[in-house]
C-alpha cells in the first residue's frame, strides 16, 4: 500500500459512555486518505453504527491498520482522495505514498534505536541528513503542485 513503511499516531478519545459508545479517533500524523478528514477524524463503521461494547481497543487498532490496507471509497470523509481512489488509482496512490514519506516517518530524534547520548555522529550523518532534507523539501514542493 502506499501507507507501507509509515509510522502514524493515532489519538483514541475513550469518552464517559465507554464501551457503551464508541470512543473517537483521529490520525495525528497528516495523511492523504479516503476515510480519513483533513483534521484527522477516521470514518469507519466499527467507531459508528457497527460498534458493540465487547470491542477492545486492540480491535479498533487493527480495524484502523486494515483501513489502510483497504480505503472504503464509499465512505469518503476526504473527496478528494476517494474520487482519486476510484478513477486513477495510480494518482492516489502516488499522492498518499508520498504524504506518508513526508509525515509519517520515525525520526532519530524521537528517540528511535541508535540515538542517544553514546550514539556517534560523523561528518557523513550530517550530510546524509542534509540530503534528506532536500529531497523532502522537493517532495513537498511536487505535493504542492498536485
Amino acid at each position: 500500500t502506499p501507507y507501507c513503511g509509515g509510522v502514524f499516531k493515532v489519538k483514541l478519545t475513550l469518552g464517559k459512555g465507554f464501551p457503551q459508545e464508541p470512543p473517537k479517533a483521529h490520525f495525528l500524523t497528516k495523511i492523504f486518505h479516503p476515510n480519513v478528514a483533513p483534521n484527522g477524524e477516521i470514518c469507519v463503521n466499527t467507531l459508528k453504527k457497527d460498534w458493540k461494547s465487547d470491542l477492545g481497543i486492540k480491535h479498533i487498532l487493527l480495524t484502523v491498520k486494515c483501513l489502510l490496507i483497504v480505503p472504503n471509497a464509499e465512505s469518503a470523509l476526504n473527496e478528494e482522495a476517494g474520487k482519486l481512489l476510484l478513477e486513477h488509482y495510480d494518482d492516489y496512490s502516488q499522492r498518499a505514498k508520498m504524504m506518508t514519506e513526508i509525515h509519517a516517518q520515525q525520526h532519530k530524534s524521537k528517540g528511535i534505536a541508535g540515538d542517544g547520548p553514546l550514539a556517534k555522529k560523523h561528518a557523513g550523518d550530517k550530510k546524509l541528513t542534509a540530503e534528506k532534507k532536500k529531497i523532502l523539501k522537493d517532495k513537498k514542493r511536487t505535493l504542492k503542485r498536485l
